[in-house]
């Protein structure tokens, strides 16, 4: 039978990190589906749109051995009906946001999953901006 877990992100500035979360979450099932927040969703949540394009974003996604499937995450206020419309399993995120998700244990199994210490876009952008040219 297949276990569909599910999880979300912005996936900017592609590193190692979100390549842990998205192997350690594809193996708590054999089918994985990620949404990728679209450039509005961010501007909207961060006041800045990610570095590369939402395009961009999700064909990298898309590209990962362990990712069956990929969607654009329009809306944080959506989450319970991306949930059902995947017919999700499991909702994995990382532990950065433990308890924040618990009210969709209704429509499925939620699961924090520790991240990768010493790594962050957020922080690999402020590196790559702050370097003299």
């Amino acid at each position: 039978m297949q276990k569909r877990i599910i999880t979300f992100g912005t996936f900017d500035v592609f590193h190692v990190g979100h390549i842990n979360i998205l192997e350690r979450a594809a193996k708590l099932g054999n089918y994985l589906i990620v949404g990728v927040s679209t450039d509005a969703l961010n501007y909207s949540k961060k006041q800045r749109y990610p570095v590369y394009s939402e395009a961009d974003r999700m064909k990298i996604i898309s590209s990962l051995k362990c990712v069956d499937q990929v969607f654009a995450e329009h809306s944080l206020d959506l989450k319970r009906e991306y949930l059902i419309e995947h017919k999700a399993d499991v909702l994995v995120m990382g532990d950065d946001w433990a308890g924040k998700f618990d009210c969709f244990k209704d429509v499925c199994e939620v699961v924090y999953l520790p991240r990768t210490p010493s790594i962050s876009t957020t922080e690999i952008i402020e590196v790559v901006k702050s370097r003299p040219e």
